[in-house]
């Protein structure tokens, strides 16, 4: 049994052809879907964070992270049109290095996901919690936190992914519509606030510019960078968007241009606002506005939080769904995973299992020990993908490709070259956590995934 086996495209294919999901998304629902995951948590908090190791110079480092993303979403976009299927780089990983390969990447990419969702409606808990606080009701404790903070279970957080688990189950384009609405009203309050805190900027505030220098910047970049993870999502819905060789690309870029355009906006008019020191990451853009006096455009911006922190729950939770469902088509997992419901066109039952797994995570577990690898899942993923597209353009050099990275090899050299300068800032710990759910995946190949595997099993037909 060959573990190293490769999936030809025809059988790739061929298994799209049996999920039958509706095809209904556009370019704009593809890119809103992108900047949904991206803009959450990450321009609220990690402004703050980047600023304190890099000072006023974070925009710097937000300019750097904005650069090695586009060129991770370069390869995405080639690769993307290639391939149109589900299952983002666990698909491409099967094509291009092999069934083990492909198990390890999908296993990487469930850290990404499955943890960043339960640590997304963690985060919206204590947020909702804290603005009904400030209008005077306060929740209990024991409804409002793990069992390791005091309480019985965070309610709130485990309330909120059933609710974006139901409207997963519904449908697509139901989802799609509420996601861009969502996105909608969490830039224009971006926009208010770079508006509103213009006027308050204080030009002393960017001196020293760069306190730390370029040791400094190159370590905010490292921290900040994590805030654009998630628009790899936008390749896992390539089965449903209804011209995927156009749509994809263009929704990917689109959605890391205007990423990147919300946060150097704001990261320059944060620190022109207050003092780098003085930043509060948890509440760094409200608290800014509030420090100023505009406390009513605090609350707007609180509220924002929240919506941000639903749109990116929804594709989260959507990114892990389908790659899930992937997976269990080809027999590494279940097939209930891949079962699509007669009338909605969903993999009710993937939504339905993974959401509740996040909600007992969000719901009993601290996260703080286990949010710091989920990262790591991710830039692996897009070192994969980069390394995928050198390689295919040797093995595959006479394919049509609608989308062609620029720069082959030099482009995905050095995206490799900027996801394993980031992998290696990680802590010692992180690579523990991870190393041990790694070992857990590799597990559930050998012990079931192998043995079911579509793949091996044709091998052992045909002999």
């Amino acid at each position: 049994m060959n573990i190293f086996k490769k999936k030809s495209l025809d059988q790739m294919l061929e298994g799209v052809q049996k999920t039958a999901l509706k095809k209904n998304l556009k370019a704009k629902d593809i890119a809103a879907f992108g900047i949904g995951a991206v803009v959450g948590v990450g321009i609220f908090v990690a402004t703050g964070e980047g600023a304190h190791l890099a000072g006023p110079a974070v925009i710097i480092s937000f300019i750097i992270a904005g650069i090695v993303a586009c060129l991770c979403g370069l390869c995405y976009c080639e690769l993307s049109t290639m391939f149109p299927v589900a299952g983002s780089t666990y698909s491409y990983s099967y094509i291009v290095f092999g069934e083990i390969v492909a198990m390890i990447i999908g296993w990487c990419l469930t850290s990404e996901y499955l943890v960043a969702c339960s640590a997304v409606a963690s985060g919206w808990s204590g947020t909702f919690v804290g603005i009904l606080k400030s209008i005077g009701i306060t929740l209990p404790t024991v409804f409002t936190a793990s069992p390791s903070k005091g309480g019985i279970v965070d309610l709130p957080a485990v309330l909120i992914i059933a609710l974006i688990t139901s409207i997963l189950c519904y449908g697509m384009q139901e989802s799609a519509k509420i996601n861009n609405l969502i996105v909608g009203i969490k830039i224009a309050i971006i926009i208010i606030f770079v508006a509103l805190g213009a006027s308050h900027i204080n030009p002393a505030n960017y001196q020293p510019f760069a306190p730390l220098g370029f040791k400094g910047i190159f370590a905010g970049t490292a921290t900040i960078f994590f805030s654009y993870i998630g628009f790899d999502a936008i390749s896992t819905a390539a089965e449903e968007a209804e011209n995927p060789k156009r749509d994809i690309p263009l929704g990917l870029i689109s959605c890391l241009i205007v990423v990147t355009i919300l946060y150097i906006s704001v990261a320059f008019v944060l620190t022109g606002m207050v003092p780098y020191k003085e930043i509060i990451s948890e509440n760094a853009v409200p608290g800014a506005l509030a420090r100023v006096g505009i406390n009513w455009g605090a609350a707007l911006v609180g509220t924002g939080a929240i919506l941000g922190m639903i749109s990116t729950l929804m594709v989260m939770l959507y990114g892990q769904v389908r790659i899930f469902m992937v997976m269990s088509r080809d027999g590494l997992l279940p097939k209930l995973f891949s079962k699509v419901h007669p009338t909605h066109k969903t993999p009710y039952i993937s939504t339905i299992i993974t959401g509740s797994i996040a909600a007992i995570i969000a719901g009993f577990l601290p996260l703080d020990f286990i949010v710091e690898f989920l990262s790591i899942g991710t830039l692996l993923g897009f070192t994969v993908v980069s390394a995928a597209v050198i390689v295919l353009r040797k093995t595959m050099p006479n394919f049509k490709r609608i989308f062609k990275t620029p720069g082959v090899p030099y482009t995905p050299i050095i995206s490799i070259i900027c996801c394993i300068a980031l992998l290696s800032r990680l802590k010692i710990k992180t690579w523990i956590g991870f190393s041990v759910w790694l070992i857990i995946g590799l597990l559930v190949y050998f012990f079931y995934g192998r043995k079911h595997s579509v793949l091996q099993n044709e091998e052992t037909s045909e002999d």
